[in-house]
């Protein structure tokens, strides 16, 4: 029997016949002879499930899982564990975890966490090696497009005060131009200002040549959003596909592409790529997540390359820590042996 991917309700259906409440509808797929959720789907689900979170906050082994990816909750933390990726020959860009902003006070708040930051990196002389990431719902994109804009272009001024730059985060679909069309205003009085592009969008192709140009500096990463059939492909393989489609437009073109991935045969593609089209390691750089192959970053890092570690930092980890599991759902692994450790 031939099995597509559907939809399931509220209630998820596992392999075992046991539903799984509490839960956002979560994409199903064929699996033994009968249907069961993708891990990345139930990832995605149980990250936006209260509840859910209420269980990881409260588990015993949390703090050791989330350690692992996240720097800490403070700016403090945050310049420590930028201290160590530079002082080991990585670069980093910082991420002030929030995004569920609803009042223009927790955006004027997020703004104020990342001007002090910038200021503190400039203070420990290390904005050579340290820019940031900002995500514009966190700055009031959802509620109010000029309160973000006029938050982020603050940052921006501030990055440039302290000698390095921003990069805008993307996030999911339904924001893609909003976040296009900041990013345009923005580049007139800071043309440095870095954008993502994620390859599981079928309109990526399309964006990579638009800001393939020359100074534009273009994260491609794969995309970590529960996106439709519709706006995005579902298949690793076709993801993968774009990617490698979108990351020879970049490397082609005349701009500064930093090629977001942990996956070896990707990787090893952007390498082979860099060297097709001539480029020498100082004219793109690979970057990794925080806690995830840092013994690859090292590595790549020793054969001349420029290596970004994303590093975030914050109280607000639930939702980015689920995002980071269901983009590698090997990173589960981690969560047991943390557990059986704590027994």
């Amino acid at each position: 029997m031939v099995g597509g991917p559907t939809e399931a309700t509220n209630s998820m259906i596992t392999s075992t016949g046991r539903a799984v409440p509490d839960l956002p509808a979560a994409r199903l797929q064929w699996v033994g002879g009968r249907y069961a959720p993708s891990m990345r789907s139930v990832i995605l689900a149980a990250s936006r499930s209260s509840r859910v979170e209420r269980l990881v906050e409260t588990a015993p082994f949390t703090r050791d899982v989330v350690r692992r990816f996240v720097a800490g909750t403070t700016t403090d933390d945050a310049l420590r564990a930028t201290h160590e990726l530079v002082g080991s020959g990585l670069t980093v860009t910082l991420d002030y975890l929030g995004e569920d902003t609803v009042t223009p006070e927790q955006a004027t708040a997020v703004r104020e966490e990342y001007l002090t930051l910038l200021t503190v990196l400039a203070g420990a002389d290390l904005t050579s090696g340290a820019e940031v990431s900002v995500k514009l719902s966190a700055l009031g994109q959802k509620f109010d497009e000029k309160l973000a804009y006029d938050n982020v272009r603050a940052i921006c001024a501030a990055a440039a005060a302290a000698g390095t730059t921003v990069t805008l985060d993307m996030e999911d679909h339904t924001t893609t131009d909003s976040t296009l069309d900041i990013l345009a205003r923005l580049r007139k009085d800071f043309p440095s200002t870095g954008a993502v592009l994620q390859a599981y969008l079928r309109r990526t192709e399309a964006d990579c040549r638009e800001l393939a140009t020359a100074g534009s500096r273009v994260r491609l990463c794969k995309g970590a959003y529960k996106e439709p059939e519709s706006v995005a492909y579902q298949s690793a393989r076709d993801v993968d596909k774009s990617y490698v489609r979108c990351l020879n437009i970049l490397l082609s073109g005349a701009g500064y592409p930093m090629l977001a991935t942990h996956d070896p045969r990707l990787i090893a593609i952007g390498q082979d790529r860099a060297r097709w089209f001539d480029r020498s390691p100082d004219e793109f750089e690979f970057q990794m997540l925080y806690g995830v192959r840092p013994d690859e970053q090292a590595r790549l890092a020793g054969e001349g390359h420029t290596v970004r570690t994303y590093l975030p930092y914050g109280s607000d980890w639930y939702g980015y820590l689920m995002r980071r599991l269901a983009e590698r759902p090997a990173n589960l692994v981690f969560f047991a042996r943390a557990l059986i450790s704590r027994k």
